[in-house]
């Protein structure tokens, strides 16, 4: 297989923003000069310490050690070859690649091949709305006030009554029928294989980097037996669980919303709704509950660290909405936003209440908020006859539990208080109540093993080896002497005069793990080419690989870049000093042990001299 010109990877990564890239999946904030945080995506976490690094084009997670350049990061994310990542991000930025011996591209991944097969089709869909068999489709969406301008921006499409018409479209361009199948445009029957959807008004659903991973569908005509949403069953690229529709078109809104805003509606059409009336943060699960997965994906795109921000979940309502919003309120403690419930008045969804009561009425929303341990106390409450003292205590056996979940300890006083209010009821018996309920929840079921006590070790597998971390490292002022100069001999390197840097790395280093990183930037050959650092951090051999991927993405303590480049240069200049110092103590031990008049006295003689000099121009330097 033809293999892409070093030159070109080199070039394509050197005119490519991480941060950009990196942005399209992670909402990022500043986290000091020249560096860049948000929520890893690599592993749930509640506080940030996933670090970006635009300037040097490095990524490092600090709680889990995941760390590499723009390349891995695609490689990790979307699952795709080298290759691939190379050339998306090449047709990002418009540049041509060349293959060495002169050969062609190389034939894409099976992945790779699933979104393109899923960007065709959205193209075949969205030309088939303006046919005339798409009456009906498009007579749907301006019944619900959907323009063609609407259903463009959204790219709603049609899928043909008939029984192959995407199946020979798509395949006509060059795409197989196992291909098809693959990513879940196509059904195989007795009749033998044909297209997926149809009959049907189709909304593409995308990833969050804007690419086509599956479809949902709505059925429109009334011989149609299958469901009324049909959605793209689970492929490679398509994972239900994990997809939110209309994040594509909302991440941007949500990353720069004050405070950062999530609004969680139910259907495609409620989205669309929404974000024409001016809730442009308005997604939707496909096909399935809101859980756990769709919440990570959120808190990484809104950078969920703190409580500012808002997750307001709108919700029909009949009894379905309802039990909606009771399985997501079991997910709360997971969002460190703030939860809300906004249910429209006469339980309109977005969609109709845009129709009947026009845009306004739709970003009222916001307004009608209410939190959601509130709202989900009340809608225990609503099966209770309150007057009766038996409805009280019914009550509260049936709402303590959920105030018994919250974990917060400034949160569940107040809630307890809220529920002893709506009931009426002393506060020390709701508290007891509560209490009482968080003891049986948590109470062990009988028969249920306990954990042995003593050595857990395994005697097969022995002590597992501790990463060597920059928290493992000595707390003392050498050690901080070396991590401070790796750090800026590693962020800001190619700014540092060379000849100083690779004086002041000449030396061996106390800090065994900080050694290791030490020859890996010292034999870097070029420290001025871009993606050198990545290279030299790669090269670090293990256990102390990840130690150099945390010196380049700690914080480095300086006001501005200036200062940064400046306080680098002075902490080379320490190291110099000290490998005078610790040379001219080894000379005087040797001097006393050779005679002073002999040849070799006179040589440490002239050698110490010549430190002393060279010690003096690095101080006043």
């Amino acid at each position: 297989m033809p293999r892409i010109r070093q030159a070109d990877v080199d070039e394509v990564k050197a005119r490519t923003n991480i941060a950009d890239i990196v942005g399209e999946r992670v909402a990022l904030k500043s986290a000091g000069v020249g560096s860049l945080k948000g929520l890893c995506p690599f592993h749930d976490e509640k506080s940030p310490s996933f670090h970006v690094r635009p300037q040097v084009g490095y990524y490092h997670c600090f709680g889990c050690g995941e760390s590499g350049d723009v390349y891995s990061f695609l490689r990790e994310i979307d699952h795709v070859s080298f290759t691939e990542a190379v050339e998306r991000l090449a047709g990002r930025i418009g540049y041509t690649l060349h293959y060495e011996d002169g050969g062609a591209a190389p034939e894409t991944s099976g992945r790779a091949r699933l979104y393109a097969a899923n960007t065709a089709a959205a193209e075949f869909f969205r030309a088939q709305l303006l046919s005339p068999d798409a009456e009906a489709g498009r007579r749907f969406l301006g019944e619900r006030g959907f323009d063609a301008g609407a259903a463009a921006h959204f790219g709603v499409g049609f899928a043909p009554r008939g029984w192959d018409g995407m199946l020979k479209a798509l395949t006509a361009q060059g795409f197989t029928r196992e291909e098809l199948s693959t990513a879940g445009l196509v059904s195989t029957g007795q009749r033998g294989v044909y297209d997926r959807f149809r009959g049907r008004l189709v909304w593409p659903i995308r990833d969050v980097s804007g690419q086509t991973i599956g479809f949902g569908a709505r059925r429109l005509f009334d011989d149609d037996k299958g469901p009324k949403y049909l959605n793209t069953p689970e492929t490679p690229i398509y994972k239900k669980a994990q997809v939110l529709y209309g994040l594509d078109l909302a991440k941007k809104d949500i990353a720069r919303g004050d405070p950062r805003r999530v609004v969680v509606v139910e259907g495609y059409t409620d989205v669309m709704a929404c974000h024409l009336a001016g809730l442009t943060t308005a997604i939707a699960t496909c096909g399935t509950a809101f859980g756990t997965d769709h919440i990570k994906v959120l808190r990484r795109v809104m950078g969920d660290d703190n409580a500012s921000g808002e997750v307001v979940f709108t919700f029909d309502g009949d009894e379905a909405g309802q039990k909606a919003a009771l399985r997501a309120f079991t997910e709360d403690e997971r969002f460190k936003a703030q939860t809300f419930v906004a249910v429209a008045p006469d339980g309109l969804d977005p969609c109709d209440l845009r129709l009947q009561r026009g845009d306004a009425a739709v970003r009222s929303l916001m307004d009608a908020k209410v939190p959601m341990f509130e709202f989900a106390i009340d809608r225990r409450l609503a099966g209770f006859d309150l007057s009766t003292v038996e409805g009280r205590v019914g009550a509260l056996r049936a709402a303590a539990p959920i105030v018994a979940e919250i974990k917060d300890p400034l949160l569940r006083p107040g809630y307890e208080r809220v529920l002893a209010r709506r009931l009426g009821m002393d506060p020390t018996e709701v508290h007891n109540e509560v209490r009482r309920s968080g003891r049986s929840a948590s109470a062990p079921s009988p028969g249920a093993s306990r954990p042995e006590q003593g050595n857990h070790e395994s005697a097969s597998t022995g002590p597992a080896l501790a990463p060597v971390t920059l928290a493992s490292l000595p707390r003392t002022a050498q050690a901080a002497l070396e991590r401070d100069a790796l750090m800026g001999a590693l962020q800001y390197g190619h700014q540092i005069d060379q000849a100083l840097l690779a004086r002041a790395l000449s030396a061996p280093f106390r800090t065994p793990g900080l050694d290791a990183v030490r020859e890996a930037v010292a034999a870097a050959s070029d420290r001025t080419r871009a993606g050198w650092v990545t290279d030299a951090v790669n090269s670090v051999r293990e256990p102390y690989r990840s130690l150099g991927g945390e010196l380049l993405m700690a914080p480095f303590p300086a006001r501005d870049e200036a200062g940064a480049v400046a306080s680098a240069t002075d902490l080379c200049r320490r190291l110099i000093i000290r490998s005078i110092e610790d040379e001219k103590n080894e000379l005087l031990g040797a001097v006393q042990r050779v005679p002073a008049d002999s040849d070799g006295g006179r040589a440490l003689r002239m050698r110490l001299r010549d430190l002393d000099v060279e010690r003096q121009r690095f101080t006043e330097s």
